[in-house]
């Protein structure tokens, strides 16, 4: 019979994810032979390479695969053995969700907050732009992601949370310093923008859709945290797109003003998670998609515009 051994997988695991035979010996408490040799048992049982053995070492994609449904079933275990055994001294559950900066700068936390208080969880949030979090649900890392795409993976089910509205917004000194004119071409070359970081690429293709310019034609601050993306545009020091849910109370003051009200940007938002959820996940699920529901604009499917 062609079964799996977890104990080898285990092995390939522990590489993967501390990005060394070293850290993984660690880990399982083994020597760094011991573990390579538990990965060879397991390439010769496949027949193929699960590992490339670089710096880091990285997964194949049969490896990926494999992980992918590794990590679904030790998080499952994790899951069962919490309800079978409700008053045995459980280590704090893993639960690990892939989501963009501006949910978790928004919405995400008091979603979750009461899940917190009520359950010995160890929570684990993988920040990525919110077109490529499916990646981390693919690969087995998180349980779920909130994503763009409205398409399920295999193996996972998908539910509509609502959408996140982004407007172009400086404060009033800005506007008059760098747009007296309007959001012209030579303008937008000039004015300093702020984009979350290199990868994300909305605000590069949303003036390229507006304003036909080109990413490196402007200049453009990369920062990393939505919170400082909020403050240099209320110090004053760029332009920037960014969620009316995050902003709503500086607009009301005129404390930032929208530079294009005509050029709205909505994204819609949606949750991914394993088919099979129960216990714990599966009250994050429900949750999550109640409190998104409750703060979100409804996807409206006629009028979104996207970048």
């Amino acid at each position: 019979m062609n079964t799996l051994d977890y104990k080898l997988l285990a092995a390939l695991d522990q590489v993967v994810s501390e990005q060394s035979f070293e850290g993984a010996a660690r880990q399982l408490h083994l020597t760094q032979s011991a573990v390579s040799q538990r990965i060879k048992q397991l390439e010769q049982r496949l027949a193929q390479p699960l590992l490339v053995r670089g710096q880091p070492p990285r997964p194949t994609e049969a490896g990926r695969r494999l992980l992918a449904h590794y990590r679904q079933v030790s998080q499952l275990e994790s899951a069962v053995m919490a309800d079978l055994l409700p008053d045995a001294p459980q280590k704090p559950l893993g639960v690990t969700i892939a989501t963009n900066a501006d949910s978790l700068a928004t919405w995400l936390i008091p979603a979750l907050t009461p899940l917190l208080h009520g359950h010995p969880i160890e929570l684990n949030l993988l920040i990525e732009d919110e077109s490529r979090t499916l990646d981390r649900l693919r690969s087995g890392e998180a349980f779920g992601a909130i994503s763009i795409s409205a398409d399920p993976l295999p193996g996972c089910r998908c539910d509509p949370l609502g959408q996140m509205d982004y407007l172009l917004v400086a404060t009033p000194g800005f506007r008059a310093r760098y747009f007296a004119d309007g959001l012209t071409q030579d303008a937008l070359r000039r004015a300093p923008a702020v984009a979350f970081d290199q990868r994300d690429d909305m605000h590069e293709r949303y003036i390229a859709r507006h304003f036909g310019l080109t990413a490196g034609s402007y200049p453009c601050h990369a920062v990393r945290s939505s919170e400082a993306f909020v403050a240099i545009a209320r110090a004053g020091a760029a332009y920037c797109l960014i969620p009316r849910l995050m902003i709503a109370e500086d607009l009301a003051a005129a404390r930032l003003l929208e530079l294009h009200p005509q050029g709205r940007l909505i994204q819609p938002l949606y949750w991914h998670r394993w088919l099979l959820e129960r216990g714990v996940h599966k009250l994050l699920s429900r949750r999550l998609i109640d409190h998104a529901r409750a703060v979100l604009p409804a996807i409206d499917s006629g009028g979104i515009s996207r970048v």
